[in-house]
């Protein structure tokens, strides 16, 4: 008798051919960097090669169903995080590039924090434990600017700590400070059309910078990316939140959102 196997569904190939590109990529950026003698980016590889393991790794661990476009999604920012913006420098030679990846990263983890008590509100075992649209839209949007905050307290780390420039700098011609008080008092005193820094050295010799303006150490940079993981974590909540109040009908919302596997099927 013979037998039939369903065919794979076209998304899952697509996911799969997606996979193996990126990986394929990876490892000739890997080879190509090691014969460099650039063995940090050698490391960025292998850790990005590590991180393409993760999604898998959670939906067998825990049981879940990622959504194919999330998986999609996700593999597509660590690439483009990780080795166009690491390795082949896109967060210098586009300057909206790490702005992208922000909004995207607010928009993801607000995804996840939905799905975390979206499958506490679908659990039959917790029949009584129903939660509002609005109150699930709120967690998730905390959540998102909850991870957000920690990668920036990560990249400030790092800067202190092993002196990168994860917070990168700004360039501006104007600043405001009550150290600038010549009474020495608490009124700020701003100083305006900056041209350029000059750096005095502890043996007396100056260094002029040539940047064009006063060097920001990171500050407006965080602001930035705090703001822009404000813009997609609003974004995604608002979809949650419609999503739940249709019960679930939302085609797009379902596409991001986690889902806990009952008998080898999504509940």
């Amino acid at each position: 008798m013979k037998k039939h196997f369903p065919r794979p569904a076209p998304q899952n190939r697509f996911l799969s051919f997606v996979y193996f590109i990126l990986r394929f990529s990876v490892v000739g950026v890997m080879i190509a960097q090691f014969f460099n003698r650039d063995f940090e980016s050698v490391f960025l590889c292998v850790l990005t090669l590590f991180l393409f393991l993760l999604p898998s790794f959670f939906e067998r661990r825990l049981h879940i169903d990622v959504p194919d476009t999330l998986e999609i999604i996700i593999l597509l920012f660590i690439y483009a995080a990780e080795i166009l913006g690491e390795i082949r420098a896109y967060y210098i030679t586009f300057p909206y590039w790490d702005t992208m990846l922000h909004t995207l990263n607010g928009f993801l983890c607000a995804a996840v924090g939905f799905s975390l008590v979206d499958i506490l509100n679908r659990n039959t075992k917790l029949s009584s434990f129903s939660l509002s649209p609005v109150y699930m839209a709120v967690v998730a949007f905390c959540f998102s600017m909850t991870v957000g905050v920690l990668w920036e307290f990560f990249e400030c780390a790092m800067d202190q700590f092993l002196h990168l420039d994860m917070q990168k700098d700004t360039v501006i011609n104007a600043i405001s400070s009550v150290n600038l008080d010549p009474s020495g008092g608490n009124i700020p005193t701003m100083i305006r059309d900056i041209a350029d820094v000059i750096i005095v050295h502890s043996d007396g010799t100056q260094q002029t910078l040539g940047l064009g303006g006063y060097l920001d150490i990171g500050l407006l940079d965080t602001m930035k990316d705090l703001f822009v993981n404000f813009i997609g974590a609003v974004v995604f909540s608002v979809i949650g939140y419609f999503y739940v109040k249709q019960r679930g009908k939302g085609r797009f919302a379902r596409r991001f959102i986690p889902q806990v596997m009952e008998n080898n099927r999504p509940s």
